[in-house]
């Protein structure tokens, strides 16, 4: 926990990274629905063809969701990296009940794997590429449906 503790601090040493707020369960569910509604416009796109989009969406899908536990636990973030690592840290001083492999689903591993969602979102986001492979899309939509759905879950324990 030290690591993660030091990155929290790392994020907080400036508002244009993070800061600490009042607690708000009304921008908490705001950015649930928006995570939901994400995961519609990826469904939505994939029908239509545009899978880039669609690994944009779910990553997003994800992270707002990320941010809902963030405004329920009285962080607002700018920053992607500092809300990741938030979450990591509430996971370690077990203020929250999700599982560090969800959370590493998401972020930007060392190692940079194919399945991490927040490279392959900047690989199409930013990239040239429209086309995915369907069965690393299907894997991407479904694993990000089922953290966003866990997530609803932590948040309703959630003190």
């Amino acid at each position: 926990m030290p690591n993660s503790k030091s990155k929290l601090d790392w994020c907080l040493a400036s508002e244009k990274r993070m800061k600490n707020i009042l607690p708000n369960d009304k921008l908490s569910k705001e950015h649930i629905e928006k995570a939901k509604h994400n995961l519609k416009a990826a469904d939505y796109n994939i029908k239509g063809h545009f899978d880039d989009w669609a690994v944009s969406q779910s990553y997003y899908a994800m992270y707002h969701a990320l941010l809902a536990i963030l405004f329920k636990k009285g962080f607002e973030s700018k920053n992607h990296e500092c809300t990741i690592n938030t979450v990591e840290f509430l996971i370690e001083a077990k203020e929250i009940n999700l599982n560090m492999e969800d959370l590493s689903f998401i972020r930007t591993t060392e190692k940079m794997t194919a399945k991490d969602a927040k490279s392959l979102r900047e690989e199409f986001q930013y990239g040239t590429q429209t086309d995915v492979n369907k069965v690393l899309l299907a894997e991407l939509l479904e694993k990000s449906k089922a953290i966003v759905e866990k997530i609803e879950v932590v948040l309703s324990e959630a003190k």
